[in-house]
């Protein structure tokens, strides 16, 4: 009797060591880890608290293969987190439809209300999955990348090396960030001041998705989307007549500096074996 408790105890330690590796390939999924398993992880991309020398670069190139270099890997690790986002949206909205929403998706959904700046009341309903489904959505690369090299100057200008600021965002709070030198008089607004190149971009997004100006270009990438058609850069940057005083003239040099910089964006991409950015469902 006492042999057999002994070896009874000699197997389960066996066990007990061999157990972790034994269940080591064999690890559930998690509901919240099922919800996006098709989309690629977000990428973990450095905080970008200063720019590369741009105005040293003379060869114009080089400066551009350096631009797209340092920016592409932060508006694609933003366009992922958007879809995750996205992938939870839709997984949410079915929890609702079924009248089985959780106190997580309850919190879920108020952040979103924040974040994506909507009426702080506004009912839990289809209406306001309508109007999340439309916000919660990506910026083609091109466009954002092309953006930010003509509103910056290609990462040379005042408000892109002091302030971080590449998309030339304004900002209304006295102190908030660097006054122009050809504001008038009488002018309140400050172009804005970040903390890292990352914020830059993650507001600029955030202002595309949600700012009143530019409801016709998330109305016509809504529509992409029931016609099951790809979100492009060229047919998206229509609806950004309202970001430049310039107007059509804006859109038209904007359309020539996505066809001239394409390949020079899918050779940086390709060099960076960036992750793609999947179209969202």
């Amino acid at each position: 009797m006492r042999l057999l408790t002994i070896l009874l105890f000699i197997v389960l330690s066996v066990a007990a060591l061999l157990l972790p590796w034994l269940i080591k390939d064999t690890e559930v999924e998690t509901p919240e880890q099922s919800v996006t398993a098709h989309l690629p992880a977000i990428p973990e991309v450095p905080v970008q608290r200063d720019l590369p020398d741009f105005m040293s670069m003379t060869d114009v190139t080089e400066k551009k293969e350096e631009f797209f270099r340092f920016l592409l890997p932060l508006v694609e690790a933003e366009n992922i987190r958007i879809l995750h986002d996205r992938a939870y949206l839709k997984a949410i909205h079915e929890r609702f439809k079924n009248n089985e929403l959780t106190e997580a998706d309850k919190k879920r959904i108020a952040d979103w209300i924040e974040y994506y700046r909507l009426e702080d009341d506004i009912a839990i309903d289809e209406n306001l999955f309508g109007l999340l489904k439309r916000r919660i959505d990506i910026i083609p690369e091109m466009m954002v990348l092309v953006q930010a090299a003509n509103e910056s100057g290609w990462g040379t200008s005042r408000f892109s090396r002091q302030g971080l600021n590449l998309f030339g965002q304004w900002c209304y709070s006295k102190g908030c960030g660097l006054v122009p030198n050809q504001r008038d008089d009488d002018g309140r607004h400050e172009v804005a001041q970040f903390d890292s190149v990352n914020a830059s971009v993650k507001s600029y997004m955030r202002n595309i998705n949600t700012h009143g100006a530019y409801l016709d270009l998330r109305l016509l990438r809504e529509q992409k989307r029931l016609d099951n058609e790809d979100i492009l850069a060229r047919d998206l940057i229509t609806g950004l007549s309202s970001y430049s005083e310039r107007g059509e003239e804006y859109i038209d040099e904007l359309r020539a500096m996505i066809r001239i910089n394409r390949p020079i964006v899918k050779r940086v991409s390709e060099e960076l074996n960036t992750p793609e950015v999947p179209q969202p469902e």
